[in-house]
């Protein structure tokens, strides 16, 4: 990528950040003075990935609604702890990873991307679901060997779009142990894609 892009991008990506952050702030300080509203504002913004998240934990969408609400009745309960440091996203996740690993200890029924988790929009056409679909398999493959914490790290790059920097402080892994994992899952990946000849970067 030409140089200037990358410093476009990145400062798009910064200020885009620092704009979440102070309409969480907003949102985080009116539901702590008890507004609902805000509070579900909140949630709004958040569900979505949390759900997702669930999903790869658990192996059925009734535990992952159950995990959303588990998750976010900890998060307003905790709300007056969060200080700020990090984006709310990050601490967010953080409750629901420490939350998930917690559940499935006590259930004893867990996986990494179930096969009916669904990471397409309904909106792409049938050739981008089929590259979702390779991409899907070509990561479970590149996380067979891994053990479970780092298989959730992949999970949440390839899957919920999370930073390595917002990875490795929910989990606790050093970024460049998950840079190198996450290499290994898109090395598989482009062969795949090789293997079926489509073109295109990864």
């Amino acid at each position: 990528m030409d140089p200037k892009a990358e410093k476009k991008i990145t400062a798009e990506k910064k200020s885009e950040n620092e704009a979440v952050r102070k309409r969480d702030q907003v949102l985080i300080k009116a539901a702590i003075h008890g507004s609902s509203k805000a509070f579900a504002t909140l949630i709004s913004y958040y569900q979505t990935r949390v759900y997702r998240f669930g999903l790869s934990f658990f192996k059925n969408n009734a535990d992952a609604d159950d995990f959303v609400q588990d998750v976010f009745i900890k998060v307003y309960t905790n709300l007056t702890s969060f200080r700020g440091d990090s984006q709310f996203s990050t601490w967010l996740m953080r409750i629901a990873y420490t939350t998930a690993l917690n559940n499935v200890t006590r259930r004893k029924e867990c996986e990494s991307i179930p096969e009916n988790f669904d990471v397409v929009s309904p909106d792409l056409t049938p050739e981008q679901i089929e590259l979702q679909e390779i991409t899907k398999d070509a990561i479970n493959e590149a996380l067979k060997d891994l053990p479970e914490k780092y298989r959730y790290c992949l999970d949440m790059y390839f899957f919920l779009g999370m930073s390595y920097s917002d990875i490795s402080e929910v989990v606790d892994i050093p970024v460049n142990t998950l840079k190198s994992n996450v290499f290994r899952a898109k090395k598989i990946l482009k062969e795949k894609l090789e293997d079926m000849d489509i073109k295109g970067t990864i």
